[in-house]
């Protein structure tokens, strides 16, 4: 009985990649697999079945026929949501792999973010942040999601203590005698040395 139940309640890997194929794009309506919840139903009837992430998504409008004129973009902080739907011409993520701007269209993508500017431009406005790390989910549809470990507006950085901060971490790299040590204050340099970058660049 418990080898039969087992049988039911698994799939050979190659028909799951047949019968969801690789894509950014959200189902526009999460739907069970009634095979799974009857078989889930014969072994296990008293507990519903288990939920997907999918279950609790809200469903993303579907890649358009056309590229839109602008990108949507959520910018978000783990305290706080600096952007929510925002609707702009372009954004510049300061990706691991490089600078890279994403425009109305682009790829999906998936990029980890290394210290350094966003640039938000909204016509001849731009919005720039200092962020130190995170990832940008660019998706078919024209959205973008940006989750950032910590983000700060530019013009409210004090160039004063970068400058000290960075002094400070290079004489602490210079005289670290640990792995662990060295490792921090590289960290530090790291991210001192972007944010005097971004304010002198």
């Amino acid at each position: 009985m418990l080898r039969r139940a087992t049988a039911l309640l698994t799939r050979p890997a190659s028909s799951l990649r047949a019968a969801r194929a690789f894509s950014t794009d959200v189902a526009e309506a999460p739907v069970g697999n009634p095979a799974f919840n009857e078989a889930w139903k014969k072994v296990i009837p008293h507990i519903d079945p288990p939920k997907t992430p999918l279950s609790f998504m809200k469903p993303r409008p579907p890649t358009p026929s056309s590229i839109p004129t602008k990108l949507t973009v959520n910018f978000v902080l783990p305290y706080a949501s600096e952007l929510s739907a925002k609707e702009v011409d372009m954004v510049i993520i300061p990706a691991s792999t490089g600078q890279m701007g994403v425009l109305p269209g682009h790829v999906g993508t998936i990029a980890e973010l290394k210290p350094g500017v966003l640039s938000v431009h909204e016509g001849n406005d731009v919005t720039k942040y200092f962020v130190s790390s995170g990832f940008a989910f660019i998706h078919a549809n024209s959205y973008a999601d940006i989750i950032a470990v910590e983000a700060v507006p530019i013009d409210r950085v004090d160039p004063s203590l970068v400058q000290k901060g960075l002094a400070e971490f290079t004489q602490k790299l210079n005289s670290a005698s640990t792995d662990l040590e060295k490792a921090e204050a590289q960290i530090g340099v790291d991210v001192h040395s972007a944010l005097n970058a971004a304010l002198t660049g």
